[in-house]
């Protein structure tokens, strides 16, 4: 049996471009504010209830958005929840 030797490419730094989606870059930005977010509220040990409140999001849409689902979201929608959870502590 003769196996198909595989090429390696080394990616670009940007799943989204490598993968040619549009707007590659936008889509990264708001992949990394994801992200963040995530990071907060696990660093805050918060429940997903706690943290849509504090975000001002109800509890499904948080979820959708930390699944991924964040194509309906533009980055300025975005960023202010960056900074939502040093105005309010739960």
């Amino acid at each position: 049996m003769q196996r198909d030797k595989a090429t390696i490419q080394r990616g670009s730094g940007n799943v989204f471009a490598d993968l040619c989606r549009p707007s590659a870059e936008n889509h990264l930005l708001k992949a990394q504010i994801v992200t963040r977010i995530d990071t907060i509220i696990r660093q805050r040990k918060l429940t997903h209830a706690q943290a849509a409140a504090l975000f001002g999001l109800s509890q499904p849409d948080l979820s959708r958005l930390l699944r991924g689902n964040f194509r309906e979201y533009s980055v300025e929608r975005l960023q202010p929840l960056l900074t939502a959870h040093s105005d309010n502590s739960p």
